[in-house]
């Protein structure tokens, strides 16, 4: 019967919420609306967690059920009371449908289309090769190169795309180990947890930094050169300090390696116009306050050159995480239903969030964050950690709201102990060379070290003046 609970309850939990009635929640002056964005979470979280259907999906369902129970649009038969305090506000449903098209997603399109415009033309693996080539033949050097180029990749692209790649660039080197030289588990290992790591240098490293972005407007607002100036120091401590940790756990018995990575430069017209836009993209996302363009509109430029020049093809399309785009978006729609119906603040009200130490809800939300996958974790917990930011003044000190998004922003990218974590996890826990202990043992050191660095980055922001 157990095997049967992650089909059951994502279903029985969330309609049991629909039917009961409102008095039996803790919360005064809940909504018929809120009652069911409150379904739709319960279902959004169980789904995430037990994964019953692929976590995209979730977000597809997440998107549907909005539209179907609490939007103006809604089955008529969900509408019996609408207009009256009872029932509480409604959704608009362009609003719910134009979160397919957010800022947030055209942000992470335009970094597809680098991505996949640089794997086409052999930008990335012939600028490993000559990245690599000043870290010589020493293990642990040549360990560290592999680490910092896969970290600078993972900032422009998938985290996934780029562990693979990697992979396929070190298995002729793993190969060179013994059986039982530690240094194979040493270099499967380096791979993603640089990738997991770097991507949180960038708003379109990995999924959780651009929902975090949503939560960052107005007078919080962070852009993507901002975002650099904290993001890539922090990643380039983690992963300095990651690779000293796995020289130390796994040291290589094997004194020599050569890395052989054959290509060249292409030099064809549509080669060189990738070239271009690739570095003037990144420029002009570094430079918003020069030009006054915000990332998002930035984000366009590849997409209408590559598409315009035939560089992207129709086939080439076929190519882009759609998932991920999908899972994105159906976490925005969810922020927006919480957000908009009033739930999340019903719910940070009613609990004395400021009888406790800011240190404490960090952390609590910190070890959620490690319950489930990056994106849906930021799905979940950044709405609700917006409306508590911006409540409990005991986080003052820290930066508030941005401090609290931030801390579980970067915790999310960090929750990487185990092979499902993250797909690179799973990637480098399917070349047979790491156990899942050994994986588990440098994930969790890493991940709380993370975390406590994370603190003393919003700490220092705050001292800034930035949050």
């Amino acid at each position: 019967m157990h095997k049967y609970l992650k089909y059951i309850l994502p279903i029985a939990i969330p309609l049991l919420i629909l039917y009961l009635p409102l008095s039996v929640f803790p919360f005064e002056g809940m909504t018929i609306v809120q009652k069911r964005i409150a379904a739709i979470f319960v279902f959004a979280t169980l789904s995430w967690v037990l994964e019953p259907i692929p976590i995209y999906a979730t977000s597809v369902a997440i998107i549907a059920l909005e539209l179907f129970l609490v939007s103006d649009k809604a089955i008529i038969f969900f509408r019996g009371l609408e207009g009256t305090p009872q029932y509480g506000v409604v959704i608009n449903h362009v609003d719910i449908m134009a979160t397919f098209a957010s800022p947030i997603i055209m942000l992470f399109l335009g970094g597809f289309f680098l991505a996949i415009a640089a794997t086409k033309f052999r930008l990335d693996v012939n600028l490993a090769r000559v990245l690599l080539h000043p870290f010589g033949n020493n293990p642990r050097y040549v360990m560290l190169g592999l680490m910092l180029i896969t970290g600078m990749f993972s900032m422009f692209m998938s985290n996934t795309a780029t562990t693979a790649m990697m992979l396929s660039i070190l298995a002729p080197v793993i190969a060179l180990f013994s059986p039982k030289d530690p240094g194979r588990i040493a270099f499967a290992l380096c791979i993603p947890l640089a990738a997991n790591i770097g991507g949180i240098g960038t708003p379109i490293g990995t999924p959780p930094n651009a929902i975090a972005l949503k939560y960052l407007q107005g007078i919080n607002s962070i852009n993507f050169g901002e975002w650099m100036a904290f993001g890539v120091p922090f990643a380039l401590l983690m992963m300095a300090f990651s690779w000293f940790l796995i020289n130390k756990l796994f040291p290589a018995k094997q004194q020599k390696i050569t890395l052989d990575i054959q290509g060249e430069f292409l030099k064809t017209p549509k080669a060189l116009l990738v070239y271009t836009i690739f570095i003037v993209t990144i420029l002009l996302w570094l430079m918003g306050s020069v030009h006054g363009m915000n990332s998002y509109t930035v984000a366009m430029l590849p997409v209408t050159v590559f598409l315009m020049t035939g560089i992207i093809t129709k086939d080439d399309l076929k190519k882009i995480s759609w998932d991920v785009l999908w899972l994105v978006s159906g976490g925005i729609a969810l922020g927006l239903a919480l957000d908009k119906s009033g739930l999340a603040e019903l719910i940070v009200y009613s609990i004395p969030f400021n009888s406790f130490s800011p240190y404490v809800v960090l952390v609590g939300a910190t070890l959620m964050s490690w319950l489930m996958s990056n994106t849906a974790t930021a799905n979940l917990l950044l709405p609700m950690m917006a409306a508590l930011g911006a409540s409990m003044t005991s986080l003052a000190p820290l930066g508030g709201e941005v401090a609290l998004i931030l801390v579980v922003t970067f915790a999310s990218s960090l929750g990487m102990a185990l092979p499902i974590s993250t797909p690179p996890n799973a990637l480098a826990h399917a070349t047979g060379h790491i156990k899942t202990n050994d994986m588990a043992k440098v994930g969790i050191i890493v991940g709380l070290s993370g975390v406590l660095l994370s603190f003393v980055v919003v700490w220092v922001l705050n001292l800034l003046g930035r949050v």
